[in-house]
């Protein structure tokens, strides 16, 4: 059964403060619809990217103001942070909020905060792959430099691990490593395949994930969609249309303007991956995905529609009510009261 999970990405039209504080309220709401999972990301620096750098301090906000709902980075930037301080920080949060924390880490798609941190973009998968080997050897209890080991102990966190890629042999990085495997909402097609879908591109991924997987870890696999559910589809593309003219003007802010140049509204959400419309809309365009049916956990955000918060909040409880039921997720005191019957 699928687990399902809501992820924000804090892009609210609002000052930092405010962004904030719809993003507690739209996590409290998704844990109030039965949602099992919320996730946010770490971005450095960039407003139009979520803006939110302390993604533990903000989790700790979020954790006391929800009871159940499993809460996790999707992703902390693991190359320019100091592995250590990862490992003391989420080792606390997650003591603080009653083991509920999962913890995303990958290299991040922000190449100039490299050189804010004084590091080389360009090695980013060896400070990946280094600093991922020092947060699990903390949390497993070894010994660190200087024989110190880390307190508090946590080494439930150790299988709480994914990792996050957009290819074949990062994938297989996080197999080898026993970890969850977390796939984009969407990403760029290779050079001269560019009406590749989502699916051809990410299936490949899971074989190597699961290739590599050591004998008797069980697989967690989690994609994440853009899944925006309105009660009306006209009502649900006018807001695309102006959430989706922001996105262009960000992507010809960073020289990426030549990817949607010319499209249709219609257009830009096939090539984004959006799945948008009214609940009987999102469930026929997701049933397509190929990708869910191997999935372990389905994580929906709104980005790039970014919709008011009202919508946002309506959205989820369409996701939770009708679309996620419709592909067999069932909420957790549901299932249960059915174990238990």
């Amino acid at each position: 059964m699928i687990r399902l999970g809501f992820f924000t990405r804090l892009l609210d039209r609002a000052d930092a403060a405010e962004r904030y504080r719809l993003a507690i309220a739209q996590i409290v709401h998704a844990e109030s619809c039965g949602f099992d999972s919320a996730w946010i990301a770490q971005h450095h620096f960039h407003e139009d990217e979520g803006g939110l750098p302390a993604p533990f301090v903000f989790l700790a906000q979020a954790a006391a103001q929800t009871t159940r709902i499993r809460l996790g980075t999707g992703i902390v930037t693991l190359p320019l942070e100091l592995p250590i301080r990862v490992a003391e920080d989420a080792a606390v949060l997650d003591l603080m909020c009653g083991g509920r924390l999962e913890v995303g880490v990958g290299p991040g798609g922000n190449l100039s905060a490299y050189k804010a941190f004084d590091l080389d973009s360009a090695e980013r998968t060896t400070l990946l792959v280094r600093h991922h080997r020092a947060l699990i050897d903390a949390w497993a209890g070894g010994p660190l430099l200087g024989g110190d080991r880390l307190y508090p102990p946590n080494p439930g966190l150790v299988d709480r691990v994914w990792q996050a890629t957009f290819n074949v042999d990062g994938a297989r990085r996080a197999g080898a490593a026993g970890d969850g495997l977390m796939l984009s909402r969407t990403q760029p097609r290779p050079a001269g395949s560019p009406d590749l879908s989502l699916p051809d591109i990410q299936n490949p991924m899971i074989d190597a994930y699961l290739a590599a997987l050591p004998q008797g870890r069980a697989p967690r696999i989690l994609a994440s969609r853009t899944v925006f559910v309105a009660d009306d589809r006209d009502e649900a593309l006018r807001l695309a249309e102006i959430g989706l003219a922001r996105q262009r003007e960000r992507y010809a802010a960073i020289g990426r303007g030549g990817f949607v140049e010319g499209m249709s509204v219609r257009d830009q959400i096939a090539a984004m991956d959006i799945h948008i419309g009214t609940p009987d809309d999102v469930i026929a365009s997701v049933r397509a995905d190929s990708v869910l049916t191997r999935a372990t956990d389905l994580t929906v955000q709104v980005h790039s529609i970014d919709p008011p918060h009202p919508y946002i909040l309506r959205s989820i409880e369409l996701v939770a009510k009708v679309v996620a039921p419709a592909l067999g997720w069932v909420r957790h005191d549901i299932a249960a009261a059915r174990h238990v019957a």
